[in-house]
């Protein structure tokens, strides 16, 4: 089994950014471990796919220990699996707090433990966790709380993994988009959603895919949160 190619793992990859992702990585030659809850097999022999729910830690188990079993390494995680729940706060039901708390934090936690553990053993390896701007930046008419909740923590967890393990070869970052053009958000809602950015449009998935491919090559930036956002950081 050759070792030579750079491996990559994309949680939420069955659809939008994420497959984006999935096929980007590939046309940079990565091997692809690709995971999500309907992710379907892959005829390319170099893309693994591995169906599973990523709140449950034996799904973050299977695919790290089948990745490398496949592979032989892990270089890089795209931690892309998300969901947003848009409701004014005191509607939130127990099971919206929970799934948000399943997929964005413990959906992060696991995989994230695992796939270091990997990195470690080539003193190598990169982090990249999707966010949201929402965390830095609330707007008024979006309800976000969940979001801000569980992708905030993300945004400083990737600082403090950036620091615990810059000495070890491993670095960690965060993409924190502004609203995508992508399946989550229907044709008809575009036009509004794009007038909350001051660049005046939505962003393409292309544009966050871009972002992770600038850090996953990028060996001298570590614990930096990356907006691609259209402006919705710096202000209205």
């Amino acid at each position: 089994m050759s070792t030579s190619q750079k491996v990559v793992v994309v949680t939420g990859a069955s659809q939008g950014i994420g497959a984006e992702l999935v096929s980007a990585f590939r046309k940079l030659d990565y091997r692809v471990v690709a995971t999500a809850r309907s992710v379907r097999p892959s005829d390319d022999p170099n893309i693994l796919t591995i169906a599973g729910d990523i709140a449950d830690p034996a799904t973050a188990r299977r695919v790290i220990s089948e990745a490398v079993a496949r592979f032989g390494r892990i270089d890089t995680l795209v931690n892309n699996a998300g969901i947003f729940i848009a409701k004014p706060f005191t509607q939130y039901t127990a099971e919206d707090y929970a799934a948000a708390i399943g997929v964005n934090v413990s959906g992060f936690f696991h995989i994230t433990q695992l796939a270091i553990a990997e990195m470690e053993k080539n003193a190598s390896g990169h982090v990249v966790t999707i966010t949201t701007t929402l965390a830095d930046r609330a707007i008024d008419g979006v309800p976000s709380v969940l979001a801000s909740l569980t992708k905030g923590g993300l945004n400083s967890a990737t600082k403090s993994l950036a620091i615990e393990y810059a000495k070890k070869g491993i670095r960690a970052n965060a993409v924190s988009p502004g609203i995508i053009k992508s399946p989550m958000h229907a044709q008809e809602t575009h036009a509004a959603l794009g007038a909350l950015h001051p660049i005046g449009h939505m962003g393409e998935m292309s544009d966050i895919v871009g972002a992770v491919l600038y850090l996953d090559a990028a060996p001298f930036v570590t614990g930096e949160i990356l907006h691609v956002d259209g402006g919705q950081n710096a202000g209205h």
